[in-house]
């Protein structure tokens, strides 16, 4: 298997397993975020929003 260049990695400065446990963890945190917003009922908030704002870019609302 070829070793990858140091300029090629996604984080230079790190070796390629700490980059990888650096992106799970920004995932991992990111999926907890989301499911606490889930859990105080942001989606319905955002969801919503979203509706408004379409219906009023058609011109409906």
């Amino acid at each position: 298997m070829k070793e990858k260049n140091k300029k090629d990695r996604v984080f230079p400065e790190f070796p390629d397993r700490t980059a990888m446990k650096i992106g799970i963890g920004i995932t991992i945190l990111g999926l907890i975020c989301m499911a606490f917003g889930i859990w105080r009922g942001e989606m319905a908030v955002v969801f919503e929003k979203a509706v408004n704002i379409c219906m009023e870019c058609i011109g409906i609302g």
